[in-house]
């Protein structure tokens, strides 16, 4: 059934011309019908689009076809479909404008060349790293986490939790999420999390980064010596082994009063 369901919504003339949506839909099919993951539909169709949106597929500004022609072309429930521009939506991905279509959020995006640890970082600012344990363990990922690192729903996860300190300043808290398969025991990171893949040969090969902006918690706020609704900047990087498969999400959430993104510019 499934790749009857394909083959009637692929062209059926290779050289048929197809609009941008239409390959859109395309590719969405492809992706649905080609997976081996048994994660509710509404998830895999939520992840599908987020490849599509962070693969330039899907441009900023652009608007995502509708929820019902989105529903027929890929032959599931509206009911789905709107869920899974729900997660979209919660994400900061796109945006759901009264009365009219939903639109690819624009965001400014700025790549970061080095691909580097907190420790490395910080010691690369003349300052000595350090951090306290808030948790570390084995959990069920998040919806959130699963799809960044492209694993089914309620699968176990590796989850780290953390203060980072510069010279005894507590500056950020971060939260590392690793796939179990790659990271049995959360035990094993004593120290530098990228030390530890290392040691395990998967050190992360290529990744990217977003940043945006957020105020703290009270909860943060205690945790980092500031005061609640302190501007917070807060990056999500993923990160991949050479072959491609995700292997580390993390979210670090930084004291935007103490701390900056620095990058060099070449012309």
């Amino acid at each position: 059934m499934r790749s009857s369901f394909l083959s009637s919504k692929l062209p059926q003339d290779i050289g048929e011309a197809t609009t941008p949506r239409d390959a859109l839909l395309d590719r969405l099919a492809i992706s649905l019908g080609g997976s081996n993951d048994h994660s509710p539909i509404y998830m895999r169709l939520a992840m599908a689009l987020a490849d599509a949106i962070d693969g330039g597929h899907l441009g900023r500004g652009r608007s995502l076809p509708s929820e019902r022609l989105l529903a027929e072309r890929l032959n599931i429930s509206r009911v789905s479909v709107r869920r899974a521009i729900a997660e979209l939506e919660g994400e900061g991905r796109v945006n759901r404008r009264h009365g009219a279509r939903t639109v690819v959020q624009t965001r400014v995006r700025k790549d970061l060349p080095n691909l580097t640890g907190f420790s490395d970082e910080i010691r690369a600012r003349g300052m000595e790293p350090s951090f306290s344990w808030i948790s570390r363990g084995t959990v069920i990922g998040t919806l959130h986490e699963t799809m960044a690192l492209g694993l089914p729903v309620q699968t176990e996860v590796i989850r780290l939790i953390r203060v980072r300190h510069a010279d005894g300043i507590p500056i950020a808290l971060e939260r590392a999420v690793v796939p179990k398969s790659i990271l049995p025991d959360a035990m094993l990171v004593t120290d530098s999390l990228y030390a530890t893949l290392a040691s395990l040969n998967a050190r992360p090969h290529h990744g990217f980064q977003r940043i945006r902006a957020d105020v703290m918690s009270v909860a943060e706020a205690e945790l980092l010596q500031a005061a609640p609704q302190t501007p917070m900047l807060v990056a999500e990087r993923r990160c991949f082994l050479e072959d491609g498969r995700a292997i580390e999400f993390t979210e670090t959430r930084y004291n935007g009063k103490v701390y900056d993104f620095i990058s060099d510019l070449h012309l």
